[in-house]
């Protein structure tokens, strides 16, 4: 299982100084889109330089316009960029095509999606599937739980990562179940008083 550290919500130097910091702890470095929205592709371009390990994932939520947002996402260096379920399905086809000829990711992101809406989405068998809690929600979220229903109800789906305020207890949980490949944990890695401390104890928890 691959542990995707978040960061958010923070000036361009400290997201920076944290992603160098977490890089080979986090095997996915994803710079979120506050972040991406603050600054820009053009600004956060260069931080792919700083890493030696981990990949990164830009945050860009693309629900329109993909062909142009993929390929200038990529151009910034990300390995990975994430698109809205919610699109058009022309969108995602056209975003998934610019990734695979980009030979990059993409992540599906699922927020807000029911059953019926994501069974046309599995026709991109390469893609990441990303369960996604909304940050502005005041429900819990068992991300484990919302794991092992949504591989009951779509087997066929190799890539799924999680996200939404997932702690310490929720990653050993998905871990035991091995079914995530990939655990999505922002604020409580990030935005840690020890972020590098932090990174490490989920990532032993893996």
């Amino acid at each position: 299982m691959k542990l995707q550290v978040a960061i958010d919500r923070v000036s361009l130097a400290a997201a920076i100084d944290l992603a160098t910091s977490l890089d080979g702890i986090a095997d996915v470095i994803e710079l979120g889109t506050s972040l991406v929205k603050d600054y820009g592709l053009i600004a956060l371009q260069d931080i792919k330089a700083t890493l030696q390990k981990s990949a990164l994932l830009m945050d860009v939520k693309t629900i329109d316009e993909g062909v142009y947002e993929f390929e200038k996402g990529y151009e910034a260096n990300a390995d990975i960029l994430t698109v809205m379920g919610a699109s058009d399905l022309a969108t995602l086809k056209a975003v998934y095509e610019v990734a695979q000829k980009a030979h990059k990711q993409v992540l599906i992101d699922l927020l807000n999606m029911d059953e019926a809406d994501i069974e046309p989405l599995l026709i991109f068998e390469d893609a990441i599937f990303g369960l996604h809690h909304s940050h502005d929600s005041a429900n819990a979220f068992d991300a484990a739980g919302s794991v092992k229903h949504f591989h009951e109800v779509f087997p066929s789906i190799q890539h799924i990562a999680v996200a939404g305020g997932i702690d310490l207890e929720q990653v050993q949980k998905l871990s035991a179940d091995g079914i995530a490949e990939v655990a999505i944990v922002g604020g409580k890695i990030a935005g840690a008083d020890d972020p590098v401390a932090a990174g490490k104890q989920f990532k032993g928890a893996l």
